[in-house]
């Protein structure tokens, strides 16, 4: 009993001495250097197992949290060698081996903080575009609420092919929200594409379907012949009226002021923009009375085609009639934390909702001067 109780003391000094040369973040591959070495003291030599500890912080550590963790592995070794009498040869392996490990865990750990410094910057610059291009929306125009949440599925990179955007003009509020084909730059760059179009058009044109016109236009002269956009533009003119013209998307919702939810189908539907030339259909203007307490939701496919663990798709409108309430935020809230529930906490597709409130009666909605339009 006594050499056990000799060696375990042996154990404890040389981790109070070594102690300090792994750092805060080495918890976790000191833990495992500790369970090998009580391992080893109680029932037998376990010394190459010591070599998990360096192989581990190469995950969670930088260079130099491996260097500490594999010298203390190394120190950890030597006594244990000792105690236990293994033989200079073979403990010269051991450590041998765990100097080799140590090494080549901390190339290892260099070139992952390198990729993640340059996934650090990729984040940032992503970032950078999604705030230049889904400007933030004031949560209050004129007479009305707004509120918009947007999820991009690549969470690497935090910016998608939905497109959302809300512009005060001297024609009443107008606001999009659409979906591009595809992933990744290419969609970026036609979202921004759209967005800059509409940002202008929806200043310049009285007509709601003359800014669907000017998209429509700029798109057939930029897309490919497989390319598109689904989009719903819509406004609030000064007569009160809700306007709206639905190019292929998912139909907006209307929310009463006594919480009945109605989908605002399409009576012809439109093809989506970019692709009108190959049918030959015209959007058309559908009018909508917009009174007090009345809310419009517009959203992308992103949301109602989410699936949980059993392939059920995501009760947009259930939801809803649920969580509407006379904060715009708040509804949007938990609209979004129920889709993530519903998904298993990761969306597999971008998602944008967008939800406007009409709060008052004034329908004098105050435009800003051109020079404070971004386009």
């Amino acid at each position: 009993m006594r050499p056990f109780r000799n060696r375990v003391a042996g154990v404890r000094e040389s981790l109070r001495r070594c102690a300090h040369l792994a750092p805060t973040r080495c918890a976790l591959p000191v833990l495992v250097l500790a369970i090998v070495t009580f391992v080893d003291v109680a029932g037998g030599i376990w010394l190459p197992l010591l070599a998990a500890g360096p192989a581990l912080a190469a995950a969670t550590n930088g260079p130099r949290g491996v260097l500490s963790t594999g010298l203390l592995a190394a120190a950890l070794g030597a006594t244990l060698g000792h105690e236990h009498g293994v033989p200079t040869s073979e403990l010269a392996a051991v450590l041998s081996a765990l100097l080799a490990v140590t090494a080549s865990s901390s190339l290892a750990s260099a070139l992952r903080g390198r990729r993640e410094r340059v996934l650090a910057a990729v984040r940032s610059v992503a970032e950078a575009a999604q705030h230049a291009l889904l400007q933030p929306v004031p949560q209050t125009v004129g007479p009305f609420q707004v509120a918009v949440r947007y999820s991009a599925a690549a969470a690497e990179a935090r910016i998608g092919g939905d497109l959302y955007a809300l512009v005060p003009t001297p024609h009443g509020v107008r606001l999009i929200v659409g979906d591009v084909r595809g992933k990744g730059l290419p969609a970026v760059g036609t979202a921004a594409l759209v967005l800059g179009v509409f940002r202008e058009a929806a200043y310049d044109e009285p007509d709601l379907l003359d800014v669907v016109g000017r998209i429509e236009r700029s798109l057939a002269r930029n897309l490919g012949p497989d390319d598109f956009v689904t989009a719903v533009v819509a406004g609030c003119s000064r007569s009160g009226n809700l306007e709206v013209v639905n190019c292929g998307h998912a139909p907006p919702l209307l929310i009463s002021a006594s919480g009945d939810v109605t989908a605002v189908e399409s009576a012809q539907p439109a093809p989506p923009l970019g692709l009108r030339a190959l049918t030959g259909q015209a959007p058309r203007l559908q009018y909508l009375p917009f009174t007090v307490g009345d809310q419009l939701l517009l959203y992308t496919d992103g949301v109602t085609e989410a699936r949980d663990h059993a392939r059920e798709f995501y009760p947009l409108a259930a939801g809803v009639a649920r969580h509407a309430s006379d904060d715009p935020a708040l509804t949007l809230g938990a609209l979004h934390d129920e889709l993530l529930e519903h998904v298993g906490g990761r969306l597999h597709d971008d998602a944008a909702l967008l939800l406007l409130r009409k709060q008052t009666a004034d329908s004098q909605v105050p435009a800003l001067p051109r020079s404070e339009v971004a386009f």
